[in-house]
């Protein structure tokens, strides 16, 4: 009887720590995604528009440094990102100087901060 009762104990102890470990993940997961998602500019210059698009498509979606007071997005300044879900993104991005940039598969995950510097620029044009 005595070791029936401790089998039992053990089992709901065990249940219990697993219901616990699952509502921790559950909170985890809910607290990234209410914090705002944001682009942290790390390049070496001024960026006036901003776009992503699902990786390989070109369909690119709105100036994202219209989310911006000054609409623009100085090097080591973070931008609030709107409107986008996680996922594998491209980003176009135009700085003051007029340079037109390409960065490509960028991984962005809910509530995450991602980065872009300057050595992740590629097909550069002015």
């Amino acid at each position: 009887m005595i070791r029936i009762a401790l089998a039992m104990i053990r089992i709901a102890l065990a249940v219990a720590a697993l219901a616990a470990a699952a509502c921790s993940v559950i909170a985890t997961t809910a607290a990234a995604a209410e914090r705002p998602l944001r682009f942290w500019n790390l390049t070496l210059h001024t960026i006036s528009e901003f776009q992503l698009a699902p990786a390989g498509t070109g369909n690119w979606g709105e100036n994202q440094c219209k989310n911006d007071r000054d609409g623009t997005v100085d090097s080591d300044e973070r931008l609030r990102i709107t409107g986008i879900s996680p996922g594998v993104y491209d980003a176009k991005l135009k700085d003051v100087s007029g340079r037109v940039c390409l960065v490509r598969n960028i991984d962005i995950k809910a509530g995450d901060t991602f980065s872009i510097e300057e050595k992740d620029l590629t097909s550069c044009d002015r």
